[in-house]
């Protein structure tokens, strides 16, 4: 027992010191981890560098798998924002000079747009079509960007390294169908109110009862059994006190909002009860309102019908917005129409009518009464409401 007495003593004293080296070298990293202001990533490393500790992508990070970079994918309302970790593009063997791009650098999509953010590169795109290369694609239920990250070693590009595809899917309604839409049937108005700032109402034709898809081109073409859809957004502008309202909305057979034959769908806010095939199915209760009626031409050998529509910002929670249309409103004359507040929408015409080339809103030739006689609005009755 006595020879082993020195033994376990130096075992004992081995193991102190072992304890008391740690005990020094736990507070040390701790510090050392503490000096950067954030936590850094389990690919990053607290270092100080220039008099600054920072998080730096570690060292010794190695790795060939493709699938480990994992891109984030930012999908906004105006832009698209596609990132991936240099950390992790230094483990596949990507110098510090990594330059990103789109399918399309003729939009300034590459290192233009590439932004640096912390340890990540990333590259941002319009969320529009054409964009950067931008490819779009459309379901039933939503509209889908789609396009490629390329990333290469250097900004002398010889080799395409790695590129990467992603896609945007964004849920269709009024707004993003009118954003996807390349050239819809739609008009715009610039309102300003005292303390609140400026507004945008964008007005549409739409061909579906779900407001998703609007016309585009030069005009509509319906066939008188076809309901038509309108739609008004208020697009930009503070809508957490504001709903939007219309005030009048009213057709002609031409272009002029003031000219004097006219038929009102809506009056005072409400729908023109002689005319069953109107509903208004949102008006004065969001930022969006919406209605539709049959197709309909006029009496007198018109071909054409322009839509005007008034419109107001109701602040909602100061004031009933909220049109009640009782009898009474509706058959009121209401007060003057504001031209500072129509917006224009057509030409809109029957299917089959002459070239849209020509087309005026002038009568044109006989035989309309013939191939229409159930459906005209006699000028009588739209002169009566």
């Amino acid at each position: 027992m006595g020879s082993m007495a020195p033994v376990l003593g130096l075992a004992l004293a081995s193991c102190i010191l072992t304890l008391a080296s740690a005990e020094q070298q736990d507070p040390t990293t701790a510090i050392v981890e503490n000096k950067c202001e954030k936590t850094c990533r389990p690919e990053e490393e607290c270092r100080l560098d220039n008099g600054t500790w920072s998080c730096f992508c570690r060292k010794d990070l190695n790795s060939s798998d493709v699938n480990s970079l994992q891109p984030q994918l930012d999908c906004g309302a105006k832009e698209m924002k596609v990132s991936v970790d240099k950390c992790l593009l230094g483990g596949l063997g990507f110098g510090d000079s990594v330059s990103a791009y789109l399918q399309d650098r003729n939009w300034n999509c590459s290192s233009a747009t590439q932004r640096q953010d912390g340890n990540w590169i990333s590259v941002v795109s319009p969320a529009q079509a054409g964009a950067c290369g931008n490819v779009l694609e459309r379901n039933q239920t939503h509209a889908i960007y789609k396009n490629t990250l390329s990333l290469v070693n250097n900004f002398i590009i010889r080799d395409t390294i790695l590129s990467i595809g992603f896609q945007c899917a964004y849920p269709l309604d009024m707004k993003v169908s009118l954003q996807t839409a390349l050239q819809p049937i739609v008009s715009s108005l610039n309102i300003s109110v005292d303390g609140a700032g400026d507004f945008i109402v964008r007005m549409a034709l739409f061909q579906d009862p779900n407001y998703t898809y609007p016309y585009e081109g030069a005009a509509a073409v319906l066939s008188v059994e076809s309901m038509l859809y309108v739609g008004a957004i208020l697009e930009i502008g503070d809508t957490s006190h504001f709903n939007l309202v219309l005030r009048n909305c009213y057709a002609t057979p031409s272009g002029d909002r003031a000219d004097p034959v006219r038929y009102f769908i809506i009056r005072n806010s409400c729908p023109n009860q002689r005319d069953s095939t109107i509903r208004v199915e949102e008006n004065g209760v969001s930022s969006e309102s919406r209605f539709s009626v049959q197709m309909f031409m006029f009496a007198g050998n018109y071909d054409l019908v322009f839509l005007h529509c008034e419109v107001s910002l109701c602040e909602f929670l100061k004031e009933q917005c909220q049109p009640s249309c009782s009898n009474s409103q509706v058959r009121g004359e209401g007060g003057a129409i504001d031209p500072a507040r129509v917006l224009d929408l057509g030409p809109i015409t029957r299917r089959g009518a002459q070239s849209l080339g020509v087309m005026s809103g002038t009568p044109s030739a006989a035989g309309f009464l013939v191939a229409w006689p159930m459906l005209l609005l006699p000028l009588l009755l739209a002169a009566l409401f």
